[in-house]
This record gives C-alpha cells, structure tokens and sequence, in this order.
C-alpha cells in the first residue's frame, strides 16, 4: 500500500507553540520537523492538537502538505497537562469529527506522540480500522524512579493509561535503545513492536560558528567562561544543579569569578509553575547576580547563538528520553556534560563529545566543569568530536526510519485491547 496521508496526534501540546514555554520542549520540535520532511516525502500530514486561544484558525498551514487542526475541548486556557485526562473524550471527539468530513479511508495512519494523544489514537484507530504508531517521549515509570527533590511523582492514572496506549499500538517508536528497554522491561511491550528511530537535528542550522560574535550579541564578555542551561525550567531538567556547581566552581577558582557566566535559557513549566522564583532565589543566596544571565525561551535560529557563545552546555537532567539540547549544542560544535541517564546515554558520546556525570553532586559536577573548561586542548578535542558526533543524527534520517515503522504497521490490523494487564 503506497502511504500518502497520516493523522499525527500532539493534543496536549501545539506544534505552533514556543519551545522551552509551559508544555512545549523537544516534542514540538520533533513533531514540526518530521512533518516537515513526510511531506516532502509526499506524504501529507494532519496534525491534531487542542485549541488553546479562540483567536487560532480551525486549521492552519505549516508546511506544503502539513495541516495543524485545531480540536476544541475544555476551557481554552488555564487547563493544565494534568487535567486534560478530563478532556479526552471531548479531544477524541473532536478527532474522529474531522475525519467524518473526509471520504472514507483518508487516513491510512495515525501516529500519536505522548500518552495522551495515544489514548485518543486508540479510539481512532479502532473506528478507522487503521494502525496506531505511537512514540512515547516520556514514561511516568521512568520519572517516577528518579525523581528530583521537591518534584510531584506521576499519577497512578496516567501509568494506567500509558500501558493500555502501549497495549493498543500496533507498533512503538523508541527515541533510544534505553527507552526501548524500558518499555520491554517496564510496561511489557513486545520486542517485535519496539523499533528505534534516534531523533536528529538540522545540521545546517546547528551549526560551529564565530564564538565572538555570538558573544557580542548576547552582551556576554568576551573572556568569559560560559556554561549554559536550555530546557524548561522545573525540577526534572534541573537547571539549580549547574548553578550549583558553577558556584563551587567559582570557589575552587575564586580568581575566575568575574570571567564566569552562567545562562539559564528557558520557561517556567510542569511542577517548576509551583515554585516561579525558586532558581532566582538561588541565585540571590549563592550570590551569583553578576554571573547568571536568564534568557527567555528563543527562535530555532536565535538558539544557535546561545549554544555557539557557550564553552559548555550543561543537561543535567534527572530522566531524558533523547536530549535534543544536548545534540543542538554538539551540532555547534560545543561539548555536552550531561547526567548519566535514559537517552543521554545515546546523545553524548563520553569524553569524545562531552562527558557524561553520575548523579547531581554539585561537586561533581564542578569538577568537571573545571575539567573541561581549563583544559585547552582537551576543551578543543571535545568541540571538534561534538560536531562528528551530532552528524550521526539528522532529521532526514529520523523520517527515513518512521517510514519504515510505519510500512511494518500498514501491514498489521488494529488491535482490540480487550483487558489491561496487571501493573
């Protein structure tokens, strides 16, 4: 069967959001730049996510061949992530809606991105009598095992409604080997379901540029030692534990305390909400006003000069399925230091691209701050092995793979989840 149009579920979160902000991250940017590439590959693409404004188009176009609808379910704005369990009816609803105004067999695919699109997926799937693909990106088991002080365990519910998403698909997308493993070994999935497909970057626009110049225009010194944060600022990314440690950097190196930056690029989201002022507060009591710079969340494009000013970026997150930040940043030729974790594992190439650190001691962490940033020619070794390890990994080989998940699940039926196995 030739495949030339798929349904694409992101429901809690609009690929026309602002990454870094609220619920938008490394997803949105999966979704926009892998239909980006179906339908350059002539397959069209429908994308479903839940209306957040009144003042958004039903549908809206994002690329040739890439539609955004628009799905009406609960009040537009204040409804939090947590809540939308309540609107799942109202969001698959809205879903098989759309499709009813199509002729019969538009869709010949749904490929759903985040346990709650999968559970929408899952009721569309059985009443289009078409295959449900669905990527995970986050799994509350895995969250759960390694929490960060202060963060709010997952829900017992959505673990539930994880393994029934899991248990209805007829073939899962695992960002790494790591999150593969896991839903074999966590939520039972089949082997023979379970397909890798790495995430990428575009290499053209992450890309090693003039340092200087990226400074000069962030109104960073020139001579200073700049270890950066990009993600969305809450407990889970961890973005305290690099001010931590760039303060116990300045105290094994006092006479370095005026070269050093530390920037925080991102927005408030998840259980960070609970909490706004925690990092500045930090900041305040470490007395580090002088040294930490806070970005708010940026363009694609602005993004490069906040890796390329950077002697360092730092992902010292406590779960990671992939890590984008860390390849965004090796693809501008900066080294990564990142928590041995999850897709880490996969995105930074240990002591060839950046370094991998066990745990979340500040002291550590510090430790290898000053490891790398002091150190020259190992500083150069690693900017040079972070870009030819970001080349590993690119956008066009993402779709390549899904294309091929895909053409697997086109020739299996939907499943009748019938029962949902014991947690």
């Amino acid at each position: 069967m030739s495949l030339n149009q798929i349904a694409l579920l992101s429901v809690h979160t609009s690929p026309l959001d602002q990454p870094g902000v609220g619920d938008a991250g490394g997803l949105n940017v999966y979704v926009v730049e892998t239909a980006k590439r179906l339908a350059q590959q002539n397959i069209s693409v429908d994308i479903f996510t839940r209306r957040t404004s009144s003042s958004v188009k039903n549908e809206s176009i994002l690329f040739d061949g890439v539609k955004v609808k628009q799905i009406t379910a609960g009040p537009f704005e204040g409804l939090t992530k947590q809540s939308l369990p309540s609107q799942l009816c109202a969001l698959s609803a809205g879903v098989l809606r759309e499709e009813a105004l199509q002729k019969e067999g538009y869709y010949q695919l749904i490929h759903s991105h985040y346990w709650l699109s999968g559970q929408v997926g899952w009721v569309a799937s059985e009443r289009w009598n078409v295959p449900l693909v669905h990527s995970m990106h986050t799994m509350a088991k895995v969250k759960n095992s390694s929490l960060a002080i202060d963060d709010s365990p997952e829900p017992t519910e959505r673990e539930i409604g994880e393994q029934q998403v899991i248990d209805a698909a007829n073939q899962l997308v695992a960002n790494t080997e790591s999150e593969a493993q896991d839903l074999i070994h966590l939520y039972g999935a089949d082997t023979n379901n379970v397909s890798v497909v790495n995430p990428g970057v575009d290499l053209d626009l992450f890309s090693p540029g003039d340092q200087l110049i990226a400074r000069k225009e962030l109104g960073i010194p020139q001579d200073a030692i700049v270890f950066t944060f990009v993600g969305r600022v809450q407990p889970l990314k961890a973005p305290d534990v690099l001010i931590k440690a760039a303060h116990q950097f300045i105290n094994d190196h006092p006479n370095l305390r005026n070269r050093v930056r530390v920037v925080i690029c991102g927005g408030l989201s998840g259980s960070g909400l609970n909490r706004p002022e925690s990092l500045v507060s930090l900041v305040k009591e470490l007395d580090l006003l002088k040294n930490v710079i806070f970005l708010a969340p940026s363009s694609r494009e602005k993004l490069t000069s906040v890796y390329r000013a950077s002697t360092l970026v730092a992902v010292p997150s406590y779960s990671e399925s992939f890590g984008l930040v860390a390849i965004e940043a090796q693809a501008c030729g900066v080294p990564v230091i990142g928590t041995n974790v999850g897709g880490l594992k996969t995105t930074v190439a240990d002591s060839k691209s950046g370094l991998l650190v066990n745990g979340h001691d500040p002291r550590t962490w510090a430790q290898v701050l000053a490891q790398l940033s002091l150190d020259d020619a190992e500083l150069k070794k690693l900017q040079i092995g972070a870009r030819q390890h970001a080349l590993k990994f690119s956008w066009d080989k993402t779709v390549s793979g899904l294309i091929n998940v895909y053409e697997k699940a086109l020739v299996t039926k939907p499943k009748q989840v019938k029962f949902l196995r014991a947690l």
